[in-house]
């Protein structure tokens, strides 16, 4: 399947870009220090002992495996700089060879079929505005293939490589329109389709005028259909009156049939073969209880690589697509696996192996022996990765009998010791065992015990268990933090007095609104990129994003919907905070803009609350530039050691 590789997280009323956070009008105004790019409040200087003892974890590498190179070799994303680029490594763990050199990162890139190029996205400062390049290996020239004025995303080539798709928002209102360009000739880039909604194609036929496009409605809803490029014409795949939620389509290597992932009957995704002429739907995976989280069909089509998110670690199974019996398991390494992707002659599958104890790496299988083939080796700043700990998943009962998953980080030693409560995002992403070096930082080095919930909403335990914090029902997920405080006062290891949490984006809603609620029973809090008001959230977040915000949150047009998120963001209960509170943001945030920040630092400093703050002038939504995570996360690790770990 030819579609791009990810390479690698006062009330506002602006419709443009957010101020920067304005000094309270006190008279113990917080002294504000721009230092390059960032932006510091109320930050003391990072004493050398933190740094130090820091300094060999942010230097750990990552290297993800993008696609199998043109000739040959793999394409893999990683760092040696300040941000991750695109290289080339022609045989296993040989030379890594850069080919991208930008000061902004590469966001994903995809091997042109047929040529000895490869496509990529970029965009400037952590905007999202992506633009698509094509990148010639023979001469090292690179061609911007999209005009520059929008967004730019989902890249799809055609099987001998003489056209690509790709989509972008046309409006303020969250609809897109799918383009076609001749990669050889930008000139050639015109409209084919405009949607209604977000749409984006996923797969071109092998004559390469038919496309499978697919709508994103939300997590539990979406649609498919083939798309005519010649006409624009649409011909829906599997039209039903019933909400099913699909995803990426990919075409049989005859084109009379398409496979998809589907939820349709069932809790989970299942891999599902659908017969174009005659409507006919065959389930393949119904066996596994668990969701189809990609596939990839092998060049004849006879077989199919998936990966199965099973609680939280995937499995990767070989099927065969006419009965679905598995015809091979690899012996993998435990981990989360992404980016699966068979080799032009179908022998080899490519894919990211990640684990929480060992950063990402590329590696590849053979299809017939199951051989394993590691192709990088990512550096690990040098240390001793025995030292490193293992999660373990537990559950704990909230306050309505649900039993709610977690990976649990327990610091070495006897305890009792500080707990960290990191929330994802999303809100329904699905926190995974993955190499954080951050995490065994705390945990190794820190004495801090590391606790990650996915609590209700959440992905990757079916479509009942993520649409129960939908509406309404959004403060159920807090409500669950509230529950886990409550387990760990069962855990003799484990401090109630030094308990704080963490999170980020919807992650950072969360810790705002656990502040909110469990201030007496936390020590503080650290929110980056945070939403502290649904309303002046959903009115100034991108418009393209808007409305697919709206399905999960409410709508705030509506007045009844409108006062419940009034009732239930953080900002408007900040007199409720008064520990500790750090906030980080990026100043060009299209999804959480920065005034989400502004607003919660001028209302926690008019309550002469303590309050860090850190902007970077030149990130989005999160920090990708590694000089500005590293001195994100020194000031975490300082702001740890002064309000949770304190004395002990």
């Amino acid at each position: 399947m030819k579609h791009i590789a990810i390479v690698l997280g006062a009330v506002c009323t602006l419709a443009t870009a957010p101020l920067l956070a304005q000094e309270p009008d006190t008279q113990n105004a917080v002294e504000r220090i721009e230092r390059g790019n960032l932006v510091i409040e109320g930050i003391p200087d990072i004493p050398e002992s933190v740094t130090a003892r820091l300094s060999q974890y942010q230097n750990a590498r990552t290297a993800s495996f993008v696609d199998w190179a043109p000739d040959r070799g793999i394409l893999i994303g990683t760092r040696f700089g300040e941000t991750t680029q695109i290289h080339l490594v022609d045989r296993a763990l040989g030379m890594r060879r850069q080919l991208t050199f930008f000061p902004e990162p590469i966001a994903g890139a995809l091997t042109r079929p047929g040529h000895n190029q490869f496509a990529f996205q970029k965009d400037v400062g952590g905007n999202e505005q992506w633009q698509l390049y094509l990148y010639d290996l023979d001469t090292g020239l690179q061609t911007q293939l999209t005009d520059g004025d929008v967004r730019n995303d989902d890249p799809v080539f055609s099987p001998d490589g003489s056209l690509m798709t790709f989509s972008y928002p046309t409006d303020d209102q969250g609809n897109y329109t799918i383009a076609v360009v001749n990669p050889d000739d930008p000139s050639t880039r015109h409209a084919v389709y405009e949607g209604t909604g977000a749409w984006w194609a996923t797969d071109i036929n092998s004559d390469g005028d038919t496309a499978i496009i697919r709508k994103y409605v939300s997590t539990t809803e979406g649609q498919l259909a083939l798309l005519d490029l010649e006409t624009g014409e649409t011909t829906p795949i599997n039209p039903s009156e019933d909400a099913i939620a699909y995803g990426s389509g990919q075409f049989s290597a005859g084109g009379r049939s398409v496979f998809y992932r589907s939820n349709e009957g069932s809790e989970f995704y299942n891999l599902v073969r659908y017969d174009i002429e005659s409507g006919e739907q065959t389930v393949l995976t119904e066996d596994i209880n668990w969701s189809v989280e990609s596939f990839d069909l092998a060049p004849t089509g006879s077989r199919a690589v998936i990966s199965v998110n099973a609680g939280g670690l995937s499995e990767l199974r070989i099927i065969d697509t006419g009965t679905g019996d598995t015809v091979m398991t690899p012996d993998l390494p435990a981990g989360v696996i992404s980016g699966i992707e068979y080799d032009e002659d179908g022998r080899n599958v490519g894919f990211t192996l990640d684990a929480a104890t060992s950063p990402d790496n590329a590696w590849s299988f053979h299809v017939t022996s199951g051989d394993l083939t590691q192709w990088t080796d990512s550096e690990i700043g040098g240390l001793d990765t025995s030292t490193f700990v293992e999660p373990d998943l537990i559950e704990f009962s909230s306050f309505d009998g649900l039993e709610v998953p977690a990976f649990v980080f327990r610091a070495p030693g006897t305890g009792p010791h500080p707990v960290l409560i990191v929330i994802h995002g999303g809100p329904e992403s699905q926190y995974r065992p993955r190499f954080s070096s951050n995490i065994q930082f705390w945990a190794a080095e820190m004495g801090i015990t590391v606790i990650a919930p996915n609590v209700r909403g959440s992905n990757g335990y079916g479509r009942t268990y993520v649409s129960l914090d939908n509406g309404y029902n959004r403060e159920d997920s807090v409500r669950d933090i509230g529950a886990l405080l409550d387990w760990v006062e069962t855990q003799d290891d484990m401090d109630t007095d030094r308990t704080m949490v963490y999170g980020g984006s919807y992650g950072g809603y969360m810790v705002l609104a656990s502040m909110v609620h469990y201030n007496d029973r936390l020590a503080g809090a650290i929110d980056v990129v945070g939403i502290s008001n649904f309303v002046t959230f959903l009115e100034n977040t991108q418009g393209y994003r808007r409305d697919l915000r709206r399905v999960e949150y409410g709508d705030e047009r509506d007045p009844d919907m409108r006062a419940h998120l009034e009732a239930i963001s953080p900002l408007n209960s900040a007199d409720a905070i008064s520990k500790p509170l750090f906030i980080i943001q990026g100043l060009n945030d299209p999804r959480v803009p920065a005034g989400e920040a502004d607003q919660m630092l001028a209302a926690v400093r008019a309550n002469n609350g303590e309050a860090w703050y850190l902007l970077a002038t030149d990130e989005g939504h999160g920090f990708r530039k590694k000089s500005n995570r590293d001195y994100q996360y020194q000031a975490i690790a300082l702001f740890l050691e002064q309000f949770l770990i304190g004395e002990e």
